[in-house]
């Protein structure tokens, strides 16, 4: 009974897998099995010393850093990336951040004690609906069991868009953006800092470089993914 009524519930609203388009069977959530297993995972977590840590260092001091997937132009992971950035699937972050906590379980970032999305401009907040980071973040808070908190930083300035920017020019971009307020929630804790892509990690570093103005507070980073190019 419970098959037929999905089957006939998804002939009028189908299930749509965000990389491939292709339909999703009753048992698959969010992306279908076959998309899920060809992700293409960078496996950073498992090394102090990846690509993402060493894009900090000698720039702002992290606990640690890593992104679950790779992100390629043109790839299947940069449709999934749209359809929940732009398109108002918010499940399919949710759902890939469950799983990245659960890849993080037994690993340094379970130590962290709060967990921090990066902030949208309430401008860009307020025309997007949703801040696509959150929900990232609640899922990876539901696999490790860490509290989530979203009123403690916030984006002071709408800044540009960084896409076409140098990296420096991204840094001056977001030098002064992001503001502390509730610092107290923060003080004397290993915060996680959330994103969904870090390119050359100017936003992230700037947010955790007021995290870290607080007393006696450790940052570590994750980005559901790690931009590619070239």
């Amino acid at each position: 009974m419970k098959s037929g009524l999905y089957d006939l519930f998804s002939l009028i609203f189908p299930q749509i897998c965000p990389a491939c388009g292709n339909g999703l069977y009753i048992q698959e959530n969010s992306i279908c099995t076959k998309c899920l297993y060809e992700l293409p995972k960078t496996k950073f977590h498992l090394r102090r010393d990846n690509e993402v840590a060493r894009l900090f260092w000698g720039r702002v001091k992290l606990d640690a850093a890593t992104s679950y997937y790779y992100y390629y132009k043109g790839s299947r992971f940069q449709n999934i990336i749209y359809q929940f950035k732009y398109r108002g699937q918010k499940h399919i972050g949710y759902y890939l951040g469950r799983l990245f906590g659960s890849d993080l379980i037994n690993t340094s970032f379970s130590e962290v004690e709060i967990i921090h999305p990066v902030p949208l401009h309430y401008k860009k907040l307020k025309r997007r609906g949703y801040n696509q980071s959150e929900y990232i973040a609640r899922g990876i808070s539901e696999s490790l069991n860490k509290p989530v908190v979203t009123d403690v930083i916030c984006r002071a300035t709408d800044v540009e868009t960084q896409t076409i920017k140098s990296r420096y020019e991204r840094w001056v971009n977001v030098e002064s953006v992001f503001k502390i307020r509730n610092f107290n929630k923060l003080e004397n804790k290993h915060v996680l800092l959330v994103d969904d892509v870090v390119t050359t990690g100017s936003t992230l570093e700037a947010c955790a470089s007021e995290i870290l103005k607080l007393n006696n507070t450790k940052v570590s980073i994750v980005t559901l993914a790690y931009a590619k190019f070239g």
